[in-house]
């Protein structure tokens, strides 16, 4: 299925005409077209659901890793909890390529799984590490000490208790997390690790217009733009948010 405007079908994003090849941004190519006479307007809008999804995914599945964990191990404290952190400088010392390039040896193939499942596996732990700090500071409160007196288990304190009042700094982390992904993405796809062509995404389309750079920046400007201002679209939300939920910031 094509791209429709206004009623008027697009064209899909690996529709070629090869006698349209290199064509200026027009009224008929907004953005142009590429060295296989494809539409880049077309391909930028479908790089973007590679992207989002993403951005989206990764960052729900390190929502509930790092939330878990992270609550585990500030609440459990002690050797529990030294031990747990000892894990998370381990797994944050090792690059993420690394993590892409194990994941696509074991699965013999690249694409849009192993970048999620690389991503879920290493960036939790900025989560974990928000949760944890939360926790440890909570579990003190005077409503964790009644909780217990009252017979609540561990469990409940925990996902009952703490965890919801930790919600304002999770929920930023959250946003703060969706643009990194996407970066990390397009810079996997942009080196050859991530969406293999021809399939679309920001970072494929960076990296097909390099060839043609210097007589073709637009090739290169638009997808790059995509990614700029959707990162900064997040960062900014992420920014407000951290302010709304600031109680420092409240009159």
């Amino acid at each position: 299925n094509g791209i429709t405007f206004f009623g008027e079908a697009k064209c899909h994003p690996d529709d070629y005409d090869m006698s349209n090849k290199f064509a200026a941004p027009s009224a008929e190519h907004w953005f142009g077209t590429d060295q296989l006479g494809r539409d880049i307007f077309v391909r930028v809008m479908y790089g973007a659901r590679y992207s989002l999804t993403i951005g989206f995914a990764a960052s729900i599945l390190n929502l509930f890793i790092g939330i878990v964990y992270g609550g585990i191990a500030g609440f459990a404290g002690g050797k529990v909890d030294n031990i747990m952190m000892r894990i998370v400088d381990v797994i944050y010392s090792i690059p993420m390529t690394i993590y892409v390039i194990l994941l696509m040896v074991i699965f013999e193939k690249g694409g849009l799984f192993n970048i999620i499942v690389a991503l879920a596996v290493s960036y939790w732990i900025g989560m974990a590490r928000i949760v944890r700090g939360e926790i440890l500071q909570l579990k003190e409160q005077e409503f964790v000490l009644a909780a217990k007196t009252l017979g609540a288990s561990g469990r409940r304190i925990l996902f009952k208790h703490l965890i919801p009042n930790c919600i304002g700094p999770i929920i930023v982390t959250l946003t703060l997390q969706i643009p990194t992904a996407i970066f990390t993405e397009a810079f996997l796809s942009f080196i050859g690790l991530g969406i293999a062509p021809p399939a679309a995404s920001w970072g494929t389309l960076a990296n097909d217009a390099l060839e043609g750079l210097r007589l073709y920046p637009y090739q290169l400007l638009f997808p790059t733009l995509a990614i700029c201002l959707t990162i900064l679209s997040f960062n900014l939300l992420g920014d407000g948010l951290r302010d709304a939920f600031d109680p420092k910031l409240k009159n």
